[in-house]
């Protein structure tokens, strides 16, 4: 398997799609889909949807309530809640009556429940996939297939930073945007407002830098190395992580010792209400934030001062790989092929998956993802005409390595580490961050293989 998107063969997915999603929620919520006719009790089979993405809960629970009116198959949605999808999935593989389909990151993932995984191979929705990047391998087994492309970066205010005297093109590398950040930061009162929103480091929040942020220096050091996994990460560019860490958290909207009670809402709130320039964030993020207006928002780069950066795109790639549970029943098995295919090329799936505000049959807003199939819709959301733009400006895309990071125990590790430090800048606590880095995923790495 293709364990990252090669700019390659990236860049022509990316023409036609781009998008997706993160988010938060702090409970699981479960429906099922009733019958809306009498040929509910006769369908053969069923579907249980164990969904990793609690943003979209609404829209998948909808989403099983017009499939089953319109074919009498009985479809269960269970969303898990944010950070806790791992721990759901194995509670509920337990039960008698466990998923038909649920998702797995990447190869890490993988390897936990590949004794698990339907192979895919010649089924209809493998047939739809626009790459076969997109195919998550066991062997010679599609054990799982990407099914939504997601991008994130820093987005931005374009007036704010017009107001601060700038705008985009004074901004390609690492030096130029910490020289804006802290000529904001110098005239903070002046302006009256600051550079980046706040990096809250609650679990509605931490994601975006113990694993979005965290790509960078691993996307840069398996690039330096020629690989595209390892047991063993060196940490060459942890220098460069600590740079753009203390540039956000030092040129923010609040004091880096509060960011451990700072939330996503928090950092949401400093955008839309203009207390600042700079949010890390993607593409996903683009319905909570759009009351600023399409034409001023604009999207950067996540630069942290490596060389050659001039030429870097925004971070784009999958975590999201759909996996059919091989021990459910023929049956159902079937049933969840369909409903997975229906999703696909149906008005109605292609509707709720793809489009925005009032896509839905009900008039309710669809999900907003961007893809990997053929029919997928084209975004309304700028920030994946954005994306685009770069692929096609020749920028190169910064793949997604997350289903390389050995675990969410590992994710945790740093993210605390990295909490602790924003707290007290100082050498020491830094090199905490650099042991959760680098020692912790050689831990890690080792009892998941002593595991398996």
């Amino acid at each position: 398997m293709n364990k990252k998107l090669l700019s390659s063969g990236l860049s022509a997915v990316l023409c036609a799609a781009m998008l997706a999603g993160c988010g938060s929620s702090t409970a699981a919520t479960a429906s099922t889909a009733a019958a809306g006719t009498a040929s509910a009790a006769a369908a053969a089979g069923k579907v249980y949807y164990l969904n990793f993405k609690p943003e979209a809960d609404a829209q998948w629970q909808e989403l099983a309530k017009e499939y089953t009116e319109e074919t009498g198959v009985p479809v269960t949605i269970l969303t898990a809640a944010s950070g806790q999808y791992e721990t759901t999935l194995k509670s509920e593989m337990a039960k008698s009556e466990a998923p038909t389909l649920f998702q797995v990151n990447g190869p890490v993932g993988l390897a936990s429940w590949k004794d698990y995984c339907y192979d895919l191979s010649g089924s209809d929705v493998e047939g739809q996939l626009t790459s076969k990047d997109f195919e998550l391998m066991n062997g010679t087994e599609v054990a799982g297939i990407g099914y939504v492309v997601e991008t994130y970066g820093i987005i931005y205010n374009k007036a704010l930073l017009e107001k601060a005297g700038y705008s985009q093109d004074d901004i390609t590398n690492f030096e130029s945007l910490k020289k804006v950040a802290e000529d904001i930061t110098a005239r903070k009162g002046e302006l009256g407002f600051s550079a980046f929103t706040s990096a809250g480091m609650d679990s509605s929040s931490d994601w975006r830098f113990k694993t979005h942020l965290a790509n960078l220096p691993i996307y840069y050091e398996y690039k330096a190395d020629g690989i595209g996994n390892t047991d063993a990460i060196k940490g060459t560019y942890l220098d460069n992580y600590r740079a753009i860490w203390d540039l956000y958290i030092n040129n923010a909207t609040c004091d880096p010792s509060q960011l451990s009670v700072k939330t996503g809402d928090d950092a949401t709130a400093d955008f839309v209400t203009e207390q600042a320039v700079f949010y890390q964030n993607g593409t996903w993020a683009y319905n909570d934030i759009s009351e600023l207006g399409d034409d001023n928002l604009g999207m950067l780069p996540i630069y942290i001062g490596c060389e050659g950066e001039e030429k870097q795109g925004l971070c784009t790639g999958t975590e999201n790989y759909w996996c059919v549970n091989k021990n459910a029943s023929a049956d159902d098995i079937k049933a969840t092929l369909d409903f997975m295919n229906w999703c696909v090329t149906s008005e109605k799936g292609l509707n709720g998956m793809c489009g925005g505000t009032g896509a839905m049959a009900d008039g309710s807003d669809g999900m907003g993802f961007v893809i990997p199939f053929k029919k997928n819709l084209t975004s309304t959301n700028p920030l994946v005409n954005i994306a685009n733009q770069y692929v096609a400006d020749g920028k190169t895309p910064v793949s997604w390595n997350f289903s390389t990071m050995p675990s969410e125990d590992w994710k945790n590790g740093v993210g605390s580490a990295l909490t602790t430090y924003a707290a007290g800048q100082t050498d020491a606590n830094w090199a905490a961050v650099v042991t959760a880095f680098v020692d912790g995923w050689a831990t890690e790495s080792a009892a998941a293989k002593a595991a398996q």
